[in-house]
């Protein structure tokens, strides 16, 4: 089992210590989200999925309103905003002002609205800053703790281009160190590292990065996981997005053996009752 590393995040002025794993649970305020259940566009609901995330553990709640699956429609900035003031506001009142709220988004002008005016408290990037040149930028203005996840091109073209020349592992581990060398120049020094499962990666290489994930430790940030009912998963299993779970937490399992310090997930229960079994192994 390797050796989890432990890290610490400044939360505009709170210290979170990372020292398990943190859950992140998903709030989708969107109408074509790959995993049906998770999409919730009215307050009504986004609270009450909100308040049972809590119940069950979740440490951090992440909000998106731009689904990102291949062949989506792409909202607009303008949709995107309409859609997380009324998430991000049901979320808070749900969740209380103590709750960690991420915002998943690649457009900076959107993150910048999240953080100022709807008091959210981390920016979640799956482009890490390739489809909006102004996201480190402002990241470092806002000083938040921000996620750099690993992608190519946009999510309608990603799956065109998985041919890495060479081994996936050392190609994402070089694009995510110098994009952190870059947010490191530029002020930033809360940073979370996300390989990027399922974006711009065959079936294969998802399952190589999972193989050596402890190789990402030498990133020195904090390490994020999201397959929470992937394809990677369901192709494994012949099995939809509903039927995953079995299969996610198994991925999640071998995810906090390797030392991953947030897993991003649809269901809190599972994998909280993941991180206690690996937990009592880790102290054994």
């Amino acid at each position: 089992m390797t050796e989890f590393k432990k890290y610490s995040l400044n939360i505009k002025g709170r210290l979170l210590e990372i020292d398990e794993p943190l859950i992140m649970g998903i709030i989708n305020a969107t109408p074509d989200s790959f995993y049906d259940r998770s999409r919730l566009l009215d307050p009504q609901a986004i609270a009450k999925r909100v308040s049972e995330m809590v119940e069950q553990g979740a440490d951090i709640i992440d909000i998106g309103a731009c689904s990102t699956r291949p062949g989506a429609e792409v909202a607009t900035s303008e949709q995107e905003i309409e859609r997380l003031n009324i998430a991000v506001t049901a979320a808070r009142k749900a969740a209380g002002d103590k709750m960690i709220l991420s915002i998943d988004t690649y457009r900076a002008n959107v993150a910048r609205h999240c953080i100022e005016e709807l008091g959210a408290d981390i920016i979640n990037d799956i482009s890490g800053g390739d489809l909006d040149p102004d996201m480190h930028n402002t990241v470092a203005q806002l000083q938040v703790p921000y996620i750099v996840m690993h992608m190519r091109g946009t999510p309608a073209t990603m799956q065109q281009l998985t041919n890495y020349n060479g081994d996936v592992l050392s190609a994402v581990l070089e694009d995510l160190a110098h994009k952190i060398d870059n947010l490191h120049q530029k002020g930033v020094n809360d940073i979370i590292a996300d390989p990027g499962f399922g974006f711009a990666k065959t079936l294969e290489q998802n399952y190589r990065m999972l193989s050596s994930l402890e190789v990402f430790h030498a990133l020195e940030v904090p390490l994020l996981v999201g397959v929470s009912r992937k394809s990677m998963i369901q192709k494994v299993l012949d099995c939809s997005a509903s039927e995953a779970l079995n299969g996610t937490t198994v991925v999640n399992t071998i995810a906090m053996i390797k030392g991953a310090h947030l897993l991003r997930v649809h269901d809190i229960k599972a994998a909280v009752e993941a991180r206690t079994i690996v937990s009592l192994l880790r102290n054994q």
